[in-house]
Order: C-alpha cells, then structure tokens, then sequence
C-alpha cells in the first residue's frame, strides 16, 4: 500500500549559516554600531544579546531575513519574551522547532478526516504517516495539507509505492 511521511524538520546547516551571516551584519551595519549585538547557536536554539530591546529586535529581524534568504521556513522558529541579561544586556531565545508535537499531529490527522479524501493517517512519534490505495489519493492528500494552514513548516518524505 502506498504512503509517505509527514515531518518538520529544519536543515540545521542553513541555520548555522544564517546565524553566522546575521553575526556578521550585526558588525558591519551602522546601526548595530556600540549596541553590541551577537547571535549564537546553543543547545535550546539561537540566543540573541544586545544592550537595548530596541536592538534585540531588530537584531531578530535581521536573523529573519537571513532565515528567509536561506529558504528555512519561519514557522519553524519561535522568539520568545525579550528579558534582561544582567548589567545592560538583553537576550531574547529563538526556539527551533524541530517535529510535529502531539497537538499539531492530531490537527493533521484531523484535516486529512475532513478532507474526504481516501485515506488514512497515523500518528507515528513526531510525524505522521498517510496510506492509501492509491497514488493520486496521496498525491491530492499532499497539495491538501500544503494549502491547510497548519501554523507549522511541513515536509513530505519517504513516499513508497
């Protein structure tokens, strides 16, 4: 029977490479001049720093447009609250979300039930696998969940005839 895999994943290297870009711009641009603004990649997502919340957000800005560039879905990062950091500093964590959490894979599942469509969907960990009898089934199963908005970055992988 045929199926595939619904996943969110994020390329990790892109990140690291937008990450890097945006640290880069936050040297040279003139309005990060003294605002001593830095982007760093740790084990909870990306940490933001700079001296005024004003710099913080458009470092985030700037992090969002290099996300964008690289093509890394901005669904897949959330910012959290911009807090104090000690001294003059404020950090803001960006989260990335990586898998689809139980609440999303029941939405999932539950969009493809309204759908009509012929087939079936299983929640399998942090993704969700779809069958059915036929190819088209999943192919209309697919373009189905692409235009659903979902409120997170989807992928299809590991389609099997």
């Amino acid at each position: 029977m045929p199926s595939f895999d619904v996943v969110s994943k994020v390329a990790m290297h892109e990140i690291d490479n937008a990450v890097q870009q945006a640290q880069k711009e936050y040297g040279s641009r003139y309005d990060f001049r003294g605002a001593d603004a830095s982007a760093e990649k740790t084990d909870e997502g990306i940490v933001l720093r700079a001296n005024s919340e004003g710099r913080v957000d458009a470092a985030l800005d700037v992090l969002r447009e290099k996300l964008a560039r690289r093509q890394v879905s901005l669904k897949a990062i959330e910012a959290q609250t911009i807090e104090p950091a000690g001294g003059k500093m404020f950090r803001c964590l960006v989260k990335l979300n990586q898998g689809i959490s139980q609440d999303k894979a029941k939405l999932v599942v539950k969009s493809l039930k309204d759908s009509k469509l012929k087939v079936q969907a299983a929640i399998q960990g942090d993704q969700v696998r779809v069958t059915g009898k036929k190819r088209d089934d999943l192919q209309a199963a697919i373009q189905h969940l692409r235009g659903a908005d979902l409120d997170i970055d989807l992928q299809f992988e590991n389609f099997r005839d």
